[in-house]
């Protein structure tokens, strides 16, 4: 007996399968999703094991950046910068900041008596330059600092600082700044808008000289990425190309009088061969107009 179809009756539709673009769309987003929070889970788990002073990453902004730690834009406040002794870090001077200390001596030493300091801490440069230069006693020092980073004022009694003042506000410092020398380290790169040809043009009167140290300058565009500043405290930073964060500068009508590696520091970002150098840079400029006399420039 031969087997037979049922035809299916006249008013017996036929089922046919259904389908739809989201059938294949939501698939593979689900599957995207998944894979970018396994991505994040894995850079995290990252971030806590790295050693301090490592960076992860590459942001168009801070806002960006912040996106992706998945917190809000805070102060500078919660790496180990912050908890340790104010004490011990101004008892000394490190290599790195010896050419900086050495332009410095040579600008009090040609009239300057005030010194606005961007990023000043706990006044660590002030401290530690004092055992190395012959500052005069009415040299005029102002700290522009979040308030988390600023001393107690105990310890600038200790240390006899007079003339020493501080500044929780950087850009309504500079509508007021007057002083004849600025001096930035590790700093300016932590503060979202704190360039200093930004910052120049916000001032009352500019300064005679600019020393900057500890900056991450390298050839190629500027870009943000994740600092560990401490134990489970990250923050973003800026990285300029070195080209035209110094031509911002010199257009203001200042000489690049001489440049420096900070060799403590380094920029190793993984994955990003092109984006990572050996040393961070120092920078001192000088107003063209008030230039040393019977002196040239090192760089000339």
């Amino acid at each position: 007996m031969q087997p037979t179809l049922r035809q299916p009756e006249k008013d017996e539709g036929l089922e046919m399968p259904t389908f739809s673009p989201a059938d294949v769309v939501h698939p593979v987003r689900d599957e995207f999703q998944v894979l970018s929070a396994h991505l994040r889970w894995r850079r995290r788990q990252f971030l806590p094991q790295a050693a301090p002073d490592c960076y992860f990453g590459v942001f168009d902004s801070f806002k960006a950046a912040h996106a992706w730690l998945h917190h809000p834009p805070s102060e500078f406040d919660q790496g180990a910068a912050a908890a340790e002794p104010a004490d011990a870090r101004s008892k000394r001077a490190f290599y790195y900041d010896f050419s900086l200390i050495w332009w410095l001596a040579r600008a009090l030493e040609h009239g300057a008596s005030s010194v606005l300091d961007i990023g000043g801490s706990v006044d660590v440069r002030r401290y530690a330059m004092k055992r190395n230069i012959d500052a005069p006693d009415t040299l005029r020092w102002r700290v522009v600092e979040v308030p988390s980073m600023l001393p107690d004022k105990s310890l600038a009694a200790q240390n006899g600082a007079a003339n020493l003042n501080f500044s929780e506000n950087l850009h309504e410092s500079f509508g007021t700044a007057s002083e004849d020398i600025w001096i930035s380290a590790d700093a300016i790169h932590c503060s979202e808008d704190a360039r200093p040809d930004q910052l120049l043009k916000k001032c009352v009167r500019r300064p005679q000289h600019i020393l900057l140290n500890g900056l991450p300058l390298y050839k190629g565009e500027d870009f943000v990425t994740i600092q560990k500043i401490g134990e489970e405290a990250f923050a973003p930073v800026h990285v300029y190309d070195r080209a035209a964060f110094i031509q911002a500068i010199k257009a203001l009508g200042y000489t690049l009088w001489d440049q420096w590696a900070a060799g403590d520091h380094a920029m190793d970002l993984r994955g990003y061969p092109e984006r990572s150098f050996p040393s961070f840079t120092g920078l001192y400029f000088v107003d063209s107009e008030r230039m040393f006399k019977r002196s040239k420039p090192l760089l000339s």
